[in-house]
């Protein structure tokens, strides 16, 4: 069962970013039919999201590098969940997604997805 708690933290969350966010996609490209081939088929999900830029306490050069950012994006109306591989676009520029927390504290509610995104 779904805390109301989280349900309220998503609405949160949502509301912020709706105010202080951006319109973008986060694109997946989906594998051909193992049989049948064929190309990959692109799919754009329209989001809301706002991208921030590391501290330069973060950055460690490995993990976090020089000009990775963060997606917030708003988990209310997004039709899938981001993950590693996806792509962003968002202020004209398109970012690869390397790591994604959909914050899902109670296994059930995401709260929003904070993804970890380089220029791709």
């Amino acid at each position: 069962m779904a805390n109301p708690l989280y349900a309220r933290m998503q609405a949160t969350a949502q509301r912020l970013i709706a105010k202080y966010g951006q319109a973008g996609t986060v694109t997946r490209l989906s594998q051909p039919d193992p049989i049948e081939g064929g190309d990959p088929v692109e799919t754009a999900y329209p989001a809301k999201l706002v991208p921030m830029t590391y501290q330069a306490r973060e950055i460690d050069g490995t993990v976090i590098l020089a000009g990775d950012v963060q997606l917030y994006i708003s988990s209310v109306g997004l039709a899938i969940t981001p993950l590693p591989g996806d792509m962003s676009s968002v202020n004209g520029k398109t970012y690869r997604i390397i790591n994604s927390d959909p914050n899902l504290y109670d296994g059930i509610t995401p709260v929003v997805h904070i993804c970890q995104a380089r220029i791709g």
